[in-house]
C-alpha cells in the first residue's frame, strides 16, 4: 500500500506529493522524516533540522521547530511535570528558588513571618545578588560604550588607533567608577573619543562629536573633563583658551583693560580648578565662566553679574546659573587662599604666580 508524503520546498513553499513507497523514519525527538530521496533514490540524512540527500544534495524537508529538550523535560516525574516552569533565574530570594514569585524580607511566600536569623540571611543574599547584578550591568554598559566609540570613530573618520585609545580611556573611567548620576556612559564614551583625538593631534569639534553621540553637548564636554581629571589619562583639555571665549562674549560690558585683567586672573583660577579637580563633572566652559566671575570678585572694581557670565558661557556650551554660582565661590576661596590673604592682594598674587 502506497503512502503519500509531503515535501516542503525551501524556495517556493509549494507542496508536492510522492506516490512511491518510501520509508518513514522517526527519530528520538519525535520528528518524522523521509529516508529515501525522491529524485535520485539516494539515502537521506538528517544532521540537524534539514533532511538532505547524501548523493545529490537535495533538501527534502526542513524542520523549523526546535525540538531540543526544554525545562519540562527536566521537571520532576509527577503531576507537576506539565505545570508552570519558568525560565527566570533562580535564587534564594524567590519562592521555590525562582519558580513562582518574589517575596519581601518580612514574610515568606506563604505570608509567614521570618525569624530574625532567616531575615538576616535573606538580607545578605539580597545584597550579594544586587552586587552581582550591578557587576553584570556595568560590563554590559561598557560593551555598549565600546560600540558607541566604534560608531563615533566611523562617523568622524577617526583612525583605528584613536578608537583603541578611546576604549582604553573608557575602561579606566569604569575602573574609577565614574559613570553614574548625571554622568552617563554615553557622555563618557564621547568624551573619551574627544580626548583620544586631541591627544593624537586630530582636531574634531565637540559639536561634531555631540551631533553623532547619544548624549548632549554639555554632557559630552563634561565627560571629557571628568575622564581627564579623575583618571591617569594624559591628554590636553578639550577646549583651549576657554577663558578667552567667555571674556570675548562679554566685550559689550568690559573695556579692554578690564578684559585683559580678567583673562590673566581667570586663566590662573581655571588652572586651580583643574589641579584641584573642582567640578570635574562639569564642562570646561562652565568652569571658565566660574573662573571669570571669581576673578571679577577678586578685583577692586566689579564689572559682571552672574547672569551676564552665564549668557556669555552659554554662547559656546549651555551653562546654568547654578554652575557659575557654586563653582565660582569654590574657585574664589581656593584661589584667594593659595595666592593671597586679602582680597585686594589676590590679583597681584595671581599675576606674580603667573
Amino acid at each position: 500500500m502506497s503512502s503519500k508524503r509531503v515535501i516542503e520546498l525551501e524556495d517556493s513553499g509549494e507542496q508536492e506529493t510522492n506516490d512511491s513507497d518510501e520509508a518513514v523514519v522517526v527519530d528520538v525527538r519525535g520528528a518524522e522524516w523521509q529516508a529515501t530521496c525522491p529524485e535520485c533514490g539516494g539515502s537521506v540524512r538528517k544532521p540537524d533540522h534539514e533532511s538532505v540527500c547524501a548523493d545529490c544534495g537535495l533538501v527534502v524537508s526542513i524542520e523549523t521547530l526546535d525540538r531540543t529538550p526544554t525545562l519540562v523535560d527536566h521537571a520532576p516525574d509527577n503531576k507537576s511535570r506539565n505545570g508552570e516552569w519558568s525560565c527566570e533565574p533562580t535564587n534564594q530570594l524567590r519562592v521555590d528558588k525562582g519558580l513562582h514569585t518574589t517575596f519581601f524580607l518580612n514574610t515568606d511566600g506563604k505570608g509567614n513571618q521570618l525569624s530574625s536569623e532567616r531575615k538576616d540571611r535573606m538580607e545578605r543574599l539580597r545584597q550579594r545578588h544586587k552586587r552581582f547584578t550591578m557587576h553584570d550591568k556595568r560590563d554590559q554598559r561598557l560593551n555598549e560604550g565600546m560600540k558607541d566609540i566604534g560608531m563615533l570613530g566611523a562617523n568622524l573618520a577617526l583612525p583605528e588607533h584613536v578608537q583603541t585609545d578611546a576604549g582604553r580611556y573608557l575602561k579606566q573611567a569604569k575602573r574609577e567608577r565614574l559613570p553614574g548620576g548625571r554622568m552617563p556612559w554615553e557622555g563618557l564614551a564621547a568624551g573619551a573619543v574627544l580626548l583620544a583625538a586631541r591627544n593624537h593631534g586630530i582636531e574634531r569639534e565637540p559639536d561634531d562629536v555631540a551631533r553623532h553621540a547619544k548624549a548632549s553637548l554639555d554632557r559630552v564636554c563634561a565627560g571629557a573633563r571628568k575622564v581627564r581629571l579623575e583618571t591617569n589619562v594624559d591628554a590636553p583639555p578639550v577646549r583651549d583658551r576657554a577663558v578667552d571665549r567667555v571674556v570675548a562674549a562679554l566685550d559689550a560690558v568690559l573695556d579692554v583693560e578690564a578684559a585683559i585683567e580678567l583673562v590673566r586672573v581667570g586663566e590662573r583660577l581655571l588652572d586651580v580648578a583643574d589641579s584641584e579637580a573642582i567640578g570635574s563633572g562639569t564642562h570646561r566652559m562652565a568652569m571658565a565662566g566660574a573662573a571669570v566671575y571669581a576673578a571679577d570678585r577678586l578685583t577692586p572694581e566689579k564689572h559682571l553679574t552672574q547672569d551676564e557670565v552665564v549668557e556669555a558661557a552659554s554662547t559656546v556650551v549651555p551653562t546654568s546659573q547654578y554652575q557659575i554660582r557654586n563653582y565660582s565661590r569654590e574657585v574664589h576661596d581656593i584661589g584667594q587662599a593659595r595666592f593671597a590673604v586679602e582680597p585686594d592682594d589676590a590679583v597681584t598674587g595671581l599675576v606674580q604666580a603667573d
